[in-house]
């Protein structure tokens, strides 16, 4: 028999995206854990682990009203590893969501069903 994988569900409870994943895996009965960005924080190792998996643009949502909302300056540190790992401690909201990781390795950024059905079938 497999081993079950272990997932983890990193994102904000209020975020549309989030809420439509976390319910699309509800209704597919996949276990999962979710872990509050707001409420637990992430740590500098964390961030550093997904960004030997996926890119900095990824993992940045440039996109968001968070994003907006910064001064040039921020922005602007946000182009090296270390200044984007320090906003996103500092503003976990800057965090492009849910990020989904499973046994320790980032699988997907965001919500997408047909992705979904490909990592969960």
């Amino acid at each position: 028999m497999a081993a079950a994988k272990k997932i983890v569900v990193y994102g904000i409870p209020n975020c549309d995206t989030v809420k439509k994943a976390r319910t699309w895996l509800d209704e597919h009965d996949v276990a999962f854990e979710f872990h509050d960005f707001k409420k637990a924080g992430v740590s500098a190792a964390l961030l550093e682990g997904w960004l030997k998996e996926v890119s900095l643009d990824a993992l940045v949502n440039r996109r968001g009203t968070t994003w907006r909302g910064l001064d040039d300056a921020a922005k602007a540190a946000a182009d090296t590893e270390a200044g984007a790992i320090a906003l996103m401690i500092g503003k976990p909201s800057v965090i492009k969501r849910p990020v989904v990781v499973v046994n320790g390795r980032v699988k997907t950024l965001g919500f997408s069903a047909e992705q979904y059905e490909t990592l969960f079938a």
